[in-house]
C-alpha cells in the first residue's frame, strides 16, 4: 500500500518502502511515529499506546492516563498489588490510616472520609453506615 496511505502523524502521503501500522486504520511514516508527549521514536522495539489519534510511549501513557494511587498520586505498574476503597485505588504501602499511620490490611475495618482512610480505632464505632470492611485485593 505504499503511495496510497496517509500518515497519521504528518498527514502526508506515505511513499516510503516501509510504513508503520499502529492500528487497522492508522499508518505512519517510520520517522513520524513518535510519542506525542516526549518525542521518543516509537518503532517495533518500543510499545506504542494510542489515545485520541495520538501515539504515546508506555511511560507517558501511564503517567497521563493511567489510574493513580489516591494517596501518593503515582501510577501503578502491572505487578503492583492494590487495595480499593469505593472508587479509590491505593498501593499496599499507601493504604494507611490518615490519623495514626497504621497500615490497613485486608479484613481490617476502616472508614473513608473524603480521601482520608481512618482505622476503626481512629474512627470509632460506625454511626452512619460509612464504615466498610476492607476488600481483599489480589
Amino acid at each position: 500500500r505504499p503511495g496510497l496511505a496517509l500518515c497519521a502523524g504528518c498527514g502526508g502521503r506515505i511513499q516510503d518502502p516501509f510504513l508503520l501500522r499502529v492500528s487497522p486504520d492508522l499508518e505512519w511514516h517510520v520517522a513520524c511515529l513518535k510519542c506525542a508527549e516526549c518525542g521518543q521514536p516509537l518503532d517495533e522495539t518500543c510499545t506504542c499506546f494510542l489515545r485520541d489519534g495520538k501515539a504515546y510511549c508506555k511511560r507517558d501513557y501511564s503517567r497521563l492516563f493511567g489510574i493513580k494511587c489516591a494517596q501518593c498520586r503515582a501510577a501503578f505498574s502491572s505487578s503492583d498489588l492494590v487495595m480499593r476503597a469505593r472508587d479509590h485505588v491505593y498501593h499496599l504501602e499507601c493504604f494507611r490510616c490518615a490519623a495514626c499511620g497504621r497500615q490497613l490490611l485486608p479484613g481490617d475495618q476502616f472508614c473513608l472520609r473524603e480521601r482520608d482512610l481512618l482505622c476503626r480505632a481512629d474512627h470509632g464505632p460506625p454511626h452512619d453506615g460509612t464504615t466498610a470492611r476492607g476488600p481483599r485485593s489480589p
